[in-house]
């Protein structure tokens, strides 16, 4: 298991009496793509606030790089790029001029800053445009261009707040293959955001906030376990006596039932489907099919919080 870049313990904000974050514990492995997932207002903002040094937490622990951002954040802020939801930019200057000022606030003043810059602007689809004023991009070029300079820095962490807000659905596909792309470079990524289908797509491992508390992590499949009770669901087609006492014996499968006469859903905390055919066959029965499905984050995320609607009505 890849050793943590950032792990909190007990983390807590306070503003007055709000607990905009209460108790946080996490750890972001090193070279992974960590969701945070949660509504407005769930403390995710606030977590990343802290972490960088821009806030200070009321209690707990942070560790960023083995770094307290609360001692050293100057030294975080070098060794972290940040991506919030709308960039700040010199409107009035072009890209390859706003990327040369920020290769300055670094320390970067060597001759081959400019080639970078004209390789990061190509690299994120803004060659055409690099010599035009920022004033005139779109939002979506306003967000690759702060990917291309999380590409001229080379961070070890890349923290992405809400990132493809206002951004069209290809717009945002694009972009998500931009953060893709750095994790295989090694680059180690937060993603903060509430479209649960684009964290699905990219991040290794998920966290769940919910009122400032992290209440699940891990991933899709482990939560799915956790909260559905199966990560798996395998539809077979498949007639026999003694059909479903033979496929409740394999291991890791937990509930059977009849969907027909002749079809069986089986849910499973694993990829069950050669030992479902096996047991099956083995039965006697014939088989005509069999499908598996997995649980998505938009399940997930609604059971939990229906359940939690459920119990705090009763």
């Amino acid at each position: 298991m890849n050793a943590p870049v950032i792990r909190t313990r007990g983390l807590a904000k306070r503003y007055g009496n709000k607990l905009a974050v209460d108790g946080l514990d996490l750890e972001v492995r090193e070279g992974e793509v960590f969701g945070l997932l949660g509504p407005n207002g769930s403390g995710k903002t606030t977590t990343i606030l802290m972490l960088l040094g821009l806030t200070e937490p009321s209690a707990g622990e942070i560790q960023v790089l083995g770094l307290d951002p609360r001692l050293r954040p100057i030294s975080v802020k070098r060794r972290v790029a940040y991506l919030p939801d709308t960039v700040g930019y010199y409107d009035d200057n072009t890209g390859r001029e706003n990327l040369r000022y920020t290769a300055r606030l670094n320390g970067r003043t060597s001759t081959d800053v400019e080639a970078g810059i004209e390789r990061a602007l190509a690299r994120m689809g803004l060659a055409e445009v690099i010599d035009r004023r920022v004033a005139t991009y779109s939002r979506g070029m306003r967000q690759r261009l702060g990917l291309a300079e999380i590409v001229l820095r080379a961070p070890r962490i890349a923290i992405l707040d809400e990132p493809t807000v206002g951004l069209d659905p290809a717009g945002a596909q694009e972009f998500l293959e931009m953060v893709l792309a750095l994790k295989h470079e090694g680059m180690s990524v937060l993603l903060s955001s509430h479209y649960l289908h684009q964290v699905q797509a990219i991040c290794d491992r998920v966290g769940l906030f919910s009122r400032g508390r992290m209440v699940l992590h891990g991933t899709v499949d482990e939560l799915a376990s956790q909260v559905l009770g199966a990560s798996c669901r395998v539809h077979l087609e498949a007639q026999g006596d003694g059909l479903a006492a033979a496929l409740r014996t394999v291991p890791g499968v937990g509930r059977v039932a009849a969907e027909s006469a002749s079809r069986w859903l089986v849910e499973a905390d694993k990829d069950v489907r050669s030992a479902l055919v096996r047991a099956a066959i083995d039965a006697g029965a014939q088989i005509r099919g069999v499908q598996m499905e997995r649980p998505g984050l938009d399940e997930v995320y609604a059971n939990y919080f229906r359940s939690q609607f459920a119990g705090a009505a009763t």
